[in-house]
């Protein structure tokens, strides 16, 4: 009797605890299904990106400090210590876009120029080769000014207002050119052959140098474009006048000689009389785009990039290029490399002449009139019609077109991994880059490659 007792007294203290819990958890139930409650919770989203956002690509050769970037060594006496651990095969993104509002990117041979937007006083910044101060003055130590920076740093310009914009960037094989909105050109880096526009002095000092020039404006306009080749540079003024200076051994100035010229002055021939609204040039020859559509050229032409009717290798004033483009359309954008030149029409067509890997295959390095490289290879075919080529651009021996869609297709040689395709080989015909972004624009040089994006969300 007593052990009955005893097992029922227990069951009735498990039934009266299991009662207590069932009570608790209703409570609490009802505490979390309160709105007033749920209200004050803590709402946790993923960031979502601004239209305004950018995102910086780079890839090519990392070891002058031109991509900005910190790659893995792999052990001294290797064979992945020099040919993997020095290149960025694919295209890494750039930490300067996290930091900043990138606004502009060029190309160097070996550095790298980057504007931001900023009301402060460094608005450009400069990584890679400074052995001519192209990217500034740069000294931990007095007296000992560095040739050489692996990481973006910030370059002084001396502006007459902290509200001054960046509206242009250019850069060429040793010196750099700044395009602002109110200012002018500031140029710096090499001017042994005038490139950055002002007097050839012969006993001048590049490294370490702290000069700047600013050029205001050119014939009473103000300068809206800037383009730098090899070793001369480009300026276009608001109505369109194109003036130049620097080397001009092989025509690439166009003001009718082959002299060196370190005042702009203005490019002579066809163009006088028309409005330019783009010029092109990565090493000694150049294109011009008016706001019809047509094309000129002037520079070197030892493969055929500014057709003559004679044999003319060094054409030194603008040509009109109208019946050598004759059934092509109007011409939207123009791109010259080291010995070739690339254009895309209003179509979307792109076309290719000159001398190189042209995108055509491998059995055709050469063509002396312009030859269209297959829309389909650009991503164009019945399942997707609307794809086509908006803009083009060329480093010395490389090729790049981006599509209406942000996709970028390289080709050329493959000098350091510079098409970002993952691999050491030549491309024989355009190839798309695997980037995670819409592609806005791209700028070629010797060894690198830069493209600047925006996200996809």
């Amino acid at each position: 009797m007593n052990s009955i007792i005893k097992v029922l007294c227990q069951r009735n203290i498990k039934l009266s605890s299991i009662t207590r819990i069932n009570r608790r958890y209703a409570t609490t139930k009802k505490k979390m299904h309160d709105p007033s409650e749920e209200e004050q919770l803590p709402i946790f989203q993923y960031p979502l990106s601004k239209s305004s956002d950018r995102r910086v690509y780079v890839w090519g050769l990392a070891e002058t400090g031109a991509l900005g970037v910190h790659l893995p060594r792999g052990k001294r006496g290797k064979k992945a210590y020099k040919n993997d651990f020095s290149l960025a095969w694919h295209p890494m993104r750039s930490s300067i876009a996290e930091r900043f509002d990138v606004t502009q990117v060029a190309c160097g041979y070996g550095f790298t120029v980057i504007a931001i937007k900023t009301n402060e006083q460094h608005k450009v910044f400069g990584t890679g080769i400074n052995t001519d101060s192209q990217i500034g003055y740069h000294a931990p130590r007095i007296g000992h000014p560095l040739e050489l920076l692996l990481s973006p740093a910030p370059i002084y310009i001396p502006y007459k207002s902290l509200e001054t914009k960046i509206v242009g960037l250019s850069a060429g094989r040793a010196h750099t050119a700044i395009l602002t909105d109110n200012e002018g050109v500031y140029t710096l880096g090499n001017n042994a052959y005038g490139q950055c526009g002002r007097k050839i002095n012969p006993n001048e000092e590049y490294r370490g140098s702290m000069a700047s020039h600013n050029i205001r404006r050119l014939g009473k306009e103000n300068i809206t474009g800037i383009c730098c080749g090899q070793d001369h540079t480009l300026f276009i003024t608001e109505s369109g006048k194109v003036y130049a200076c620097g080397w001009g051994a092989d025509g690439q100035t166009g003001i009718g000689t082959y002299e060196n010229q370190g005042i702009p002055a203005p490019v002579k021939g066809d163009i006088t009389s028309e409005k330019i609204v783009k010029v092109a040039s990565t090493v000694d020859c150049v294109l011009a785009l008016n706001d019809k559509g047509e094309l000129f050229g002037w520079g070197n032409s030892e493969y055929g990039q500014v057709p003559m009717n004679t044999k003319q290798q060094q054409v030194n004033m603008s040509y009109a290029l109208v019946n050598f483009t004759k059934g092509l359309g109007k011409i939207m954008d123009i791109a010259a490399g080291g010995s070739f030149c690339l254009i895309v029409n209003e179509n979307g067509d792109v076309f290719v002449w000159g001398f190189g890997l042209l995108g055509l295959g491998p059995n055709v390095q050469h063509t002396a009139s312009p030859k269209q490289i297959p829309p389909a290879l650009f991503g164009r075919n019945e399942f997707n019609p609307e794809c086509v080529v908006e803009s083009v651009a060329c480093g010395i021996g490389h090729l790049a077109a981006i599509t209406n869609t942000g996709d970028l297709y390289t080709w050329g040689r493959n000098r350091h991994g510079c098409l970002g395709l993952g691999h050491a080989k030549d491309q024989h015909f355009p190839l798309r880059v695997s980037i995670g972004a819409h592609v806005l624009n791209v700028t070629c040089s010797v060894d690198h490659t830069i493209a600047m994006c925006k996200p996809f969300t």
